[in-house]
């Protein structure tokens, strides 16, 4: 067995399960897939050990497989972050932030708490993704990105929230819609009689609404689903149909008065919270630790709703 592990091959070995097989992490990085399967052939003759199991849905990780790709990563994002650490010796005149988050945090992001931010700091650059609350929380454990913003995600032990704030899930209609004339809390029940436009189930607010659906025992009908909050509040325009979301996710919606955000009168969305987050024992790069404090105190999702 070799004295050391070779990081080279353990980056082909890192790119196949990433991709999910050779041939998909060959056409990322324009190799031939014979490449990357002499790199961990050798890695494995190397540890004289299997690494992955190889079959037609593409590479699975063996236990001793699992451990590599773990260390690697923890390997790069300290390699990562002490390069951010080395930038800041010049005063944050350089420097990267990986930010994932709900689709739901993105108007709020991308305003004043981030402008803000980049008046600041003019030399840092950003990569922003949005997904769903479980890959978010994936990509913080990771370590694909250094900070995320997600909507009442499952308790992981390897995640810490630096920021949380109570913000319970609101029916969201049009603006005209008989619902709205109520005036007052609605019951579950109530709200899906009407035809349900849906995020997918990844997402946390779906999730949620699963939940609670399945407490009361209320069945939906559910007309459309979509990752997209363009398309879901488009259809809602034209439909007399409901979806559910934090009311601080369509703020600007919500002043154009093009949409409501209806509270609703049940226990398990009433306590939805939004949160940020990190890896926990991730030693962050000073710029990113900044940013955290500073979106912890300027955004909105991260002030008690009212």
């Amino acid at each position: 067995m070799a004295e050391e592990i070779n990081l080279h091959r353990l980056t082909y070995l890192y790119e196949a399960v990433l991709a999910g097989s050779v041939r998909a992490a060959a056409d990322k990085l324009n190799i031939n897939a014979s490449v990357i399967s002499r790199q961990i052939a050798l890695l494995e003759a190397d540890l004289s050990s299997t690494v992955v199991e190889r079959s037609n849905r593409g590479v699975k990780l063996t236990e001793i497989g699992e451990m590599l790709v773990e260390y690697y990563r923890a390997h790069r994002a300290m390699n990562d972050d002490l390069l951010e650490k080395l930038r800041e010796t010049r005063g944050l005149q350089r420097g990267h932030i990986a930010i994932a988050l709900g689709a739901g945090f993105v108007s709020d992001l991308m305003g004043p708490p981030l402008q803000a931010f980049c008046t600041r700091y003019p030399g840092l650059t950003f990569d922003i993704e949005a997904a769903g609350t479980n890959e978010v929380v994936r990509r913080i454990c990771e370590d694909t990105a250094h900070v995320g913003l997600v909507y009442n995600p499952s308790p992981e032990s390897i995640v810490l929230s630096r920021a949380t704030a109570v913000q319970p899930l609101c029916a969201i209609v049009r603006h005209d819609h008989p619902l709205k004339r109520l005036g007052r809390p609605l019951m579950l029940k109530e709200i899906l009689k009407y035809q349900v436009a849906m995020k997918p189930i990844s997402f946390g607010t779906m999730q949620l609404l699963e939940l609670a659906a399945k407490v009361d025992h209320i069945p939906m009908q559910v007309s459309l689903t979509t990752n997209s909050s363009s398309v879901m509040y488009h259809y809602l325009r034209h439909h007399e149909a409901v979806t559910f979301a934090p009311a601080f996710s369509i703020a600007q919606e919500l002043v154009k008065e093009e949409l409501a955000a209806l509270p609703i009168d049940h226990a398990v969305l009433r306590g939805a919270q939004a949160h940020l987050i990190i890896r926990l024992g991730r030693s962050l790069p000073v710029a990113v630790q900044r940013l955290v404090t500073h979106l912890a105190t300027t955004m909105d999702a991260f002030k008690a709703a009212k």
